[in-house]
């Protein structure tokens, strides 16, 4: 195990970072408190409908914790060896399939459908953020460039090159948009995640899947 990478960007969105802002100690515990919170909208969202509360409790709560979730995927950054797919896929994919679910399971609609959707739209998302990472400029991005090579986090543009990175990403688009589940709007979210996933690019790096 080596010593956990800290990030402290002083920009996000370009905007100050709250650690910036209002000190780390403050950061941190918005940071809690945002989890939290999460929480309290699901209780309060289903004060008509209190069947579907301990459903979404259980998939926000996996999607957030460990062994498989966001924040166990932010301790993969503390080991000296990680598995690209495996990090991406806990430190986005759960939160993205956590969402996924999630909304189903607010509708009334089974979640466990939508979860091969959530995981691949997450790991795509990864993909390309560190695509980004490396082919973009600070003032494009909102945020400092370069920041995984700077911390030693796993990137994909790294390990892949950038040629195997997009490729990777578009086989995930691909993906995703294969296991959306019949559902009314199926063909609209179908074009919506091939357009969003080129407004994520660089215009040179554009997708053949979109």
């Amino acid at each position: 195990m080596m010593t956990c990478p800290v990030s402290t960007m002083d920009t996000r969105r370009g905007k100050p970072s709250v650690h910036l802002t209002y000190g780390e100690s403050t950061a941190v515990l918005v940071g809690d408190a945002l989890i939290v919170l999460a929480f309290e909208t699901l209780e309060r969202a289903t004060i008509w409908r209190g069947e579907r509360l301990a459903p979404l409790v259980r998939v926000v709560g996996r999607a957030l914790g460990a062994p498989q979730g966001i924040i166990a995927g932010q301790a993969w950054e503390c080991e000296s060896e990680i598995d690209l797919a495996t990090y991406h896929r806990a430190k986005t994919g759960a939160l993205f399939a956590g969402a996924c679910m999630a909304g189903a399971i607010a509708s009334g609609a089974p979640g466990d459908p939508w979860r091969a959707l959530g995981e691949a739209l997450g790991e795509a998302f990864q993909v390309a953020d560190d695509i980004r990472d490396m082919a973009m400029t600070s003032a494009e991005l909102g945020k400092p460039a370069g920041r995984d090579a700077a911390l030693g986090r796993p990137n994909a543009t790294h390990q892949l090159g950038l040629t195997g990175a997009l490729a990777r990403l578009d086989a995930l688009v691909r993906r995703a948009v294969a296991v959306i589940p019949a559902c009314p709007g199926q063909a609209m979210l179908k074009g919506l995640i091939l357009k969003e996933a080129n407004s994520f690019l660089p215009a040179e790096l554009a997708l053949s899947a979109a």
